[in-house]
């Protein structure tokens, strides 16, 4: 691995690349990227991974608090310093087109003092983003050998929901659903009417097992009933409409929509709701679920997070390709894209240095504005239009008595009458190294309800 000085004012800060060619290119270090890469050095690749800052991670990065601000509010609109220092036989092949930065952070505000020592507390750029134990990006891990490059904890209090004012805990088990005293709807149920309903939650997870296990590929039985499964039609019906067809009380609905199968808009407002979730994709996500329960004998629950933050799970794969062959150069800004003309196609990059770097193939992180062929260097793109509010917030004790990481899940309407949409809160603790013992990190995560297009002349 390489490192440009940090400086970055004169191309003698920077290091030459040698060879300056390779399979492939990519320009940030974030998740999928790091990935990709892991994947191209694994496959035999030549592979130049580089990145203008000088960690790992790009928005996906885990860094200090301190830092957090002035690194979302960073202007990168505009292009780093561009340098025309090239071979003159290579610019009579291609052309070089200025590459731009965007802010992924239409908005950032802070507020309140942090504790000392502040530095002790680390901030995910992404939070919260919890992985299943049987999640795909664990099995990736663990496939290409970067699970040995990054450690896990359990979210050891489980998930709770919010109903009725007060924080319920949502079951992973037989015995979790019998032993909660909880889960009962909002009229007074007497306890012949509370086993009553427990005992259709504790039918529905047998019918949704059931039908997992009739699904398998193992399974040579017929369709229908009989060999377990759910029928066709029910699997296409909304999930909420099939939920109802099995008897389940709005609570229990609640708890399976929202903090298992992860449901993220009001599914009782079908005429407002952004997705709808069929039965289908919920049966994938309570399988998921069930899957990952026990998976890890050292693991309770059904989630675990990444040892000091989720930017560790980039460095995971990035530590990989080098392993595998990738070169990696911090510090190395991009400033414009070699395109070959002739046949309309990009074909490397011009750091910052001053050199070209050739590739047949080139990947950049989603902070660049790609430049279309077909319109100016200067258009405008819109590829993110999707917005997501996050909130992180520093407080003094658990929500969970005697428990370190907990995932909170506040239902459509549990808040407020106007909320259409969940919100996910997770607390992290000093266990997985992100903040000082005796305190807790809260990451809060929210999808803002679409407002209708309309046209504007500002």
């Amino acid at each position: 691995m390489a490192d440009a000085s940090a400086g970055g004012g004169s191309l003698d800060d920077y290091p030459t690349i040698d060879p300056t060619s390779f399979d492939v290119v990519l320009c940030g270090t974030g998740l999928p990227e790091s990935i990709l890469a892991a994947a191209c050095a694994a496959a035999g690749k030549t592979v130049l991974h580089v990145d203008p800052d000088a960690f790992y991670g790009s928005f996906y990065s885990s860094i200090p608090l301190p830092s957090v601000p002035s690194f979302l509010s960073a202007d990168s609109s505009t292009p780093c310093p561009s340098s025309t220092t090239a071979s003159s036989s290579a610019t009579a092949a291609y052309t070089a087109v200025d590459l731009k930065r965007r802010s992924l952070y239409s908005e950032v505000e802070t507020s309140g003092t942090v504790p000392e020592p502040s530095r002790r507390f680390t901030v995910d750029l992404v939070g919260p983003r919890l992985l299943y134990c049987a999640d795909e990006a664990v099995d990736l891990l663990l496939r290409s050998g970067g699970s040995h490059h990054v450690e896990f904890k359990s979210v050891e209090g489980g998930s709770l929901i919010y109903w009725d004012g007060a924080l319920c805990p949502v079951p992973d088990s037989r015995q979790a659903i019998f032993m909660d005293s909880t889960h009962r709807s909002k009229e007074k149920l007497n306890l012949r009417d509370n086993l009553k309903e427990k005992t259709l939650l504790f039918r529905f997870f047998k019918l949704v097992q059931s039908h997992i296990a009739a699904s398998s590929p193992g399974d040579k039985d017929g369709e229908g009933e009989a060999s377990g499964k759910i029928s066709e039609e029910d699997l296409d019906l909304p999930f909420i409409e099939f939920l109802k067809k099995q008897q389940l009380q709005p609570k229990i609905r609640a708890v399976v929509l929202y903090a298992i199968a992860m449901a993220d808009y009001d599914q009782d407002a079908a005429d407002s709701c952004e997705k709808l979730l069929t039965t289908r994709d919920g049966i994938k996500t309570l399988a998921l679920y069930s899957s990952s329960i026990g998976r890890f004998a050292n693991a309770q629950g059904a989630f675990i997070y990444p040892m000091y933050g989720h930017g560790e799970l980039p460095q995971a794969f990035c530590r990989f390709a080098a392993v595998k062959g990738a070169l990696y150069v911090l510090r190395m800004p991009v400033t414009a894209l070699l395109v070959d003309q002739e046949k309309k196609r990009y074909i490397g990059t011009r750091l910052a240095s001053g050199q070209d770097i050739l590739c047949q193939q080139l990947i950049l992180g989603p902070s660049y504005k790609i430049p279309s062929l077909d319109m100016p260097s200067d258009a405008s793109d819109s590829n993110l239009t999707r917005k997501v509010a996050r909130g992180v917030c520093i407080i003094s004790s658990s929500i969970k008595e005697a428990s370190s990481n907990v995932l909170v899940v506040f239902p459509p309407k549990s808040l407020q009458e106007q909320q259409a949409t969940a919100v996910r809160a997770l607390q992290l603790s000093s266990n997985v190294a992100v903040c000082p013992p005796g305190m807790c990190s809260w990451y809060i995560c929210l999808l803002p309800v679409p407002m209708p297009l309309r046209e504007s002349s500002t």
